[in-house]
């Protein structure tokens, strides 16, 4: 038991590493919760900082939901990776190490895909990129993208077999997504949620 707690700590505390603030900070000198949306996430450091560093923090996001799924493994505790998937992406949102301000969950949960179901985080992945050429909105795409993993789980149990536990999170997943993009919404129906313009 106090492994099991230990390791799903450890997946907290992954997911707390606030990759956008200490590259905007180390690289930029740049605090980027004090400009633009004044998320940690990697959409607000594309906007902030750029290209470059967008990649880098969205890169470092999604690594820290695959090690923490990893954790299980590597320490040998008998718990569903998607269990201590799910701490780093609470830890990811509300970082301890950055009070508690952070992103909108939707790389790291990407990351916890990617150890668990590779080829559901690759489609989920086109969905995104698709939905993103055709909208130009990265929060619509990120929603859409969750609706998709929902769906390719759901689909997958009636041609494979049933993965309850992958189900599940990805509809807890996909709805915290969704929840977190709730004042994106309200921007998306006003028309004044901004659009990339490198796509």
């Amino acid at each position: 038991m106090i492994q099991i707690i230990l390791v799903l700590v450890a997946a907290y505390l992954l997911g707390s590493i606030p990759s956008g603030l200490i590259i905007g900070k180390v690289f930029y000198k740049t605090d980027i919760r004090k400009h633009g949306s004044g998320n940690l996430g990697g959409t607000n450091t594309f906007r902030t900082l750029g290209v470059k560093a967008g990649m880098t923090v969205t890169l470092a996001d999604i690594l820290k939901g695959t090690l923490a799924a990893s954790l299980p493994f590597l320490f040998h505790v008998d718990i569903n990776p998607l269990l201590a998937g799910i701490f780093a992406v609470l830890g990811h949102t509300y970082p301890v190490f950055a009070n508690f301000r952070g992103g909108k969950a939707v790389a790291t949960s990407g990351g916890v895909l990617l150890l668990y179901a590779p080829t559901l985080f690759v489609t989920v992945v086109i969905i995104f990129f698709l939905s993103l050429y055709i909208t130009k909105y990265v929060s619509l795409s990120s929603m859409i993208a969750g609706l998709g993993a929902i769906l390719f789980a759901l689909v997958s149990g009636f041609v494979k077999e049933w993965d309850i536990p992958l189900i599940v999170v990805v509809f807890l997943l996909a709805s915290f997504v969704i929840y977190r993009h709730r004042a994106n919404i309200v921007r998306i129906i006003n028309k004044t949620e901004p659009k990339i313009k490198w796509l």
